[in-house]
């Protein structure tokens, strides 16, 4: 499946919208994905999974973790082609963790998937807690990458690069014109 396949995909599900957005960084922006509209059909999150998966049977991994909510589903089925275990790291207090007995061992080999990546603040912070429970990230996966081409340090893979603007608040000239601003995601900074 090559980019232009997924794009359709998301095209066709109406995951990709316009609008004057909050995104869950905080930033502004007239595009928002909406991957849930792709993932809440097993079939289409089966063959996005299958794809990321394909990028990362060279890599030893020996857990999948994503964050909550939006990476919750393409993780899981990232671990179920790869045959791995999977954990997912919920805000407490305002920063990722493993809560409902989910843990790290040791020395463990993580991918962290996501579903769409903007700023990398997410993967940033999903990174510094499987070092900080004593495992190691080797790899990362998602759906979507907004702009740039981001290295985090280990093998990556993204099925699509989205070129969409971003702004912070202060520079947003869609609330310049005054157009109402929408907050879909599942984290909302004000």
């Amino acid at each position: 499946m090559n980019q232009w396949e997924v794009l359709e995909i998301l095209e066709r599900e109406r995951a990709v919208q316009k609008g004057h957005f909050l995104l869950s960084s905080g930033m502004h922006s007239d595009t928002y994905v909406q991957c849930a509209r792709v993932l809440q059909h097993p079939h289409l999150a089966e063959s996005l999974a299958d794809e990321l998966a394909r990028g990362f049977t060279v890599i030893p991994v020996d857990v999948v973790i994503s964050p909550a909510l939006g990476g919750i589903i393409i993780g899981y089925m990232v671990a179920l082609a790869l045959r791995r275990r999977m954990v997912f790291a919920e805000r407490v207090d305002g920063r990722l963790a493993l809560r409902r007995g989910q843990n790290l061992e040791r020395g463990e080999k993580v991918l962290i998937v996501e579903d769409v990546i903007t700023t990398g603040g997410s993967v940033q912070e999903l990174m510094e807690l499987v070092e900080s429970l004593g495992g190691r990230t080797v790899g990362l996966g998602a759906i979507i990458e907004r702009g740039k081409d981001r290295d985090f340090g280990v093998p990556k893979k993204v099925l699509v690069r989205l070129e969409a603007p971003v702004w912070k608040a202060d520079d947003c000239p869609l609330c310049r014109e005054g157009l109402e601003l929408e907050a879909p995601g599942s984290r909302h900074l004000a």
